[in-house]
């Protein structure tokens, strides 16, 4: 009996003081893993309160003694560490002084905040913009105030973050959409943009994008190049998870190595970005970043197929391994099987052979105690492809003239780190150290013809980022140190050199009410290429709440690499001459260096009752001196000397978003391009870039039922121009071609059923106009002689291929 009333008593009292205590729930915005630690220690300063922020719903769960708090007093103080909240919004230069991950878009309506949960399953993020016209304050909502020096909540670092980058992946936002808190031109694009085409790999990831067009490289090894304002692919800055990706020996197939389905992000900026990434933007940069784990355990598995016989399958896993390590496996294999050629030319139209792609990505975090945070990544590639002619047999072909095949074989290892530390009291001061190490090996082979070739790269970036005074005045400052070793073999001339450059630069960001500024420098001693100085800058100016100003200007140099970067035109008969100059340290050639400006303006307004935005961008791009590659020169010479003259790229895009009807989004796009270049037989337009491109892109997306089950459709229309190919005059009249290739339209278009949120399938086709560019082998019957060509390519040569595609994610 005595035992029944001591239980009793307890139970009362728990009841009791549980009576005390209230639950609630309410709406904060934040984007990532950091600003959960931090919207959720902010809550547990408060000794009576507990709070659990969901990453996905956006939804922060209070629990809470009425006795000793309150849910206002909760809610100005998450406020003040820069969180938005349905109570409170955050000082403006407190929410700027968050890092880029953290900087949700303030303009989506509270009933219209992300609910989504997760990312393959092609779950619905919904933005509209409610805000009213004077600012960032809502009906019924106030502002909370902190100056700099009052700020005292430990900030969380993540590798995703704009302490050690420019660019960043921005959390739950729209499929696709323009930063506009970025002072340079920056488009997010998620992974639910990526789902709306088969984006394979990272050269077929913007199918639905019109800023950057894919070319196709050749008629035989079946490669894509991508280019921007005008330019090659070389001329963009491409990294991922901000470290140095595709460059050098694997500027040619680079893009094949980072599969789709890894893809949880990529940013997009056009001309030469931030100087804390590096000296070689010209054009612009593409960063990618792969699927991390913040917050709960998800598996997504995938497989794909179309009719000429691509498979691949993909694995990605995420997990907790304990409160503060977090773990990805990522896994990707794919094969194409059959020898296909549609136009009977003898060759096949995409060479065969099979890829094996792995990746370990493992991130600590440890902001409560010690304020570090650190990630790890290590990346296998093993890659084998043979092309040529539909006969052609590697094991009793290879070497001699029975038959004309291409065979590839490469190597690729990859480990990194990236680690930052928060200083305690100070979230607008922190360090972090970025290091990589690449190793890539080509041993490939075109007809006759070798080339082999090894790189060894070291990349080390150290940066620290504080304020003046208070956090609109920010600035950035370190070293950086990047060394590659080159060996390559091409016809058994050898070709070997070393590169270090060691470097140092500094960043100032000012950020005012409509104003900011972005303005760095960076000073490089090239061993080969000498002392480089290079200045950048980039301008907003907030002209109205939705009306955007931007102006940019900066300056990039890179060494080229000769052999690698002209890979698509080995699949000729064209000899390879270099006219050295007197001063060039590399292949006997001088650096290239570029000046690259821009401005835009970007329009938001209401149509139809729905945010629409237009985009209007003009970049020139100049080289001081560039390594021209002369394909005019002889139809039988790939020749490469400095540019003695002028050489320039003009770029003009309009870009209108908008939403004709509920949940049907179109995209409609035109840019024109002026590119010419002086050769040694006169001023002549850049081949195979066309003057004009037209771009239509539209989703429709049903309404989502509860248990995730959606239909969505995708269609992309793009028009391409004519543009200019090389000289072939001197070919006997059977094997020239016209001085123009004819203007073309290319149709994709996909149809996906989210079953659930476990299972979404899907079909496509591309180019299903079916259009394929006529004889685009010159001299296919003889692959031996002197005419034969194969990188005269400037449209597809496969006509409609259809897909079909898997997702399961648990």
């Amino acid at each position: 009996m005595y035992k029944f009333k001591i239980f009793t008593f307890l139970l009362l009292l728990g009841i009791s003081l549980s009576a005390q205590e209230i639950t609630e729930e309410i709406k904060v915005r934040g984007n990532c893993g950091m600003c959960k630690d931090r919207i959720e220690s902010t809550v547990n300063t408060f000794p009576s309160a507990n709070g659990s922020w969901n990453i996905n719903s956006k939804i922060l769960t209070l629990s809470f003694d009425p006795k000793k708090t309150s849910k206002d007093q909760i809610m100005k103080k998450v406020a003040e560490v820069g969180h938005d909240n349905e109570l409170y919004l955050a000082d403006d230069k407190v929410y700027q002084s968050l890092p880029g991950c953290c900087q949700f878009d303030r303009e989506i309506s509270w009933d219209q905040v992300a609910n989504s949960e997760g990312t393959h399953g092609g779950e619905e993020v919904v933005v509209e913009e409610t805000v009213d016209e004077h600012g960032h304050v809502h009906d019924g909502e106030t502002q909370a105030h902190e100056t700099t020096e009052d700020l005292t909540q430990e900030e969380d670092w993540s590798d995703e973050a704009v302490d050690l980058t420019a660019l960043t992946i921005t959390g739950s936002k729209a499929a696709h959409a323009f930063d506009k808190n970025a002072a340079g031109l920056v488009e997010n694009i998620s992974d639910q943009e990526l789902l709306k085409a088969a984006c394979c790999n990272l050269s077929e990831s913007f199918e639905t994008n019109a800023t950057v067009d894919v070319s196709y490289a050749n008629a035989v090894s079946g490669t894509k190049q991508l280019k921007m304002l005008g330019l090659d692919q070389k001329y963009i800055l491409l990294t991922k998870e901000l470290l140095p990706e595709i460059r050098g020996i694997s500027s040619a197939y680079g893009m094949n190595f980072i599969p789709g389905r890894w893809i949880q992000g990529i940013q997009l900026a056009k001309g030469g970005g931030s100087v804390t990434n590096g000296y070689e933007a010209i054009a612009g940069h593409i960063n990618t970043e792969l699927y991390k784990s913040h917050d709960k355990a998800k598996t997504s598995l995938n497989f794909f197929g179309d009719i000429n016989t691509r498979f691949e399958g993909n694995f990605v896993h995420n997990d907790a391994i304990t409160d503060k390590w977090t773990q990805s496996i990522l896994l990707h294999g794919n094969a194409t099987t059959s020898r296909q050629d549609h136009n009977d030319d003898g060759f096949m139209d995409q060479p065969i052979g099979r890829n094996i792609n792995v990746a370990y990505l493992l991130n600590f975090a440890d902001l409560e105690n010690s304020g570090f945070m650190t990630h790890f990544g290590v990346n296998y590639v093993n890659d084998h492809r043979l092309g040529g002619q539909t006969h052609f047999r590697e094991d009793s072909d290879k070497g001699t003239t029975n038959a004309y095949g291409i065979g590839l074989d490469i190597q690729r290892f990859q480990v990194w780190n990236k680690t930052g530390y928060i200083f305690p009291g100070k979230p607008y001061q922190s360090i972090g150290w970025m290091n990589q190490f690449n190793y890539n090996e080509q041993k490939s082979y075109f007809g006759l013809r070798t080339y082999d070739a090894e790189q060894r790269t070291y990349y080390s970036n150290l940066i620290f980022e504080s304020i003046l005074g208070n956090t609109a005045h920010k600035y950035k400052a370190g070293l950086s140190f990047l060394f590659d070793h080159y060996d390559e073999i091409y016809n058994l001339m050898n070709f070997k050199r070393d590169e270090t450059v060691p470097g140092a630069f500094a960043e100032y960001t000012y950020s005012g009410d409509k104003l900011t500024v972005v303005a760095g420098a960076r000073l490089d001693m090239h061993n080969l290429a000498g002392t480089q100085f290079t200045p950048r800058l980039n301008v907003k100016y907030d002209i109205a709440p939705k009306t955007i100003l931007r102006a940019s200007a900066g300056k990039g140099f890179r060494t080229a690499n000769v052999f690698a970067e002209s890979q698509a035109y080995l699949a000729s008969n064209r000899m390879i001459e270099i006219i050295p100059n007197e001063n060039g340290e590399i292949y006997g050639l001088e650096p290239e260096i570029a000046w690259n400006y821009g401005v835009s303006l970007q329009q938001e307004f209401k149509l139809f009752g729905r945010k629409s935005t237009v985009v209007a961008d003009l970049f020139r791009t100049d080289f001081e001196n560039q390594v021209v590659l002369d394909l005019d020169n002889s139809p039988q010479t790939l020749l490469f000397y400095n540019l003695d003259g002028k050489s320039y790229a003009n770029s003009l895009q309009i870009q209108w978003d908008f939403e004709p009807v509920r949940r049907l989004e179109a995209r409609l796009a035109y840019k024109y391009y002026d590119t010419k270049s002086d050769y040694l037989s006169g001023e002549k337009e850049l081949p195979f870039t066309p003057k004009h491109r037209g771009f239509v892109n539209l989703a429709y997306g049903t309404m989502k039922k509860f248990n995730g089950a959606q239909w969505n459709f995708d269609t992309t229309l793009q028009w391409v121009g004519e543009q200019r190919i090389p000289s072939t005059a001197s070919n006997p009249v059977e094997f020239q071609k016209p001085e123009y290739g004819e203007s073309y339209f290319l149709l994709n278009a996909q149809i996906s059923r989210n079953f659930n949120k476990v299972l979404r399938v899907y079909v496509g086709a591309e180019n299903l106009l079916s259009y394929t560019q006529d004889d685009a082998i010159i001299d296919a019957e003889n692959p031996f002689g002197n005419y034969f060509d194969g990188g005269m390519v400037y449209a597809p040569v496969m006509p409609a291929n259809f897909y079909i595609g898997i997702d399961i994610d648990f």
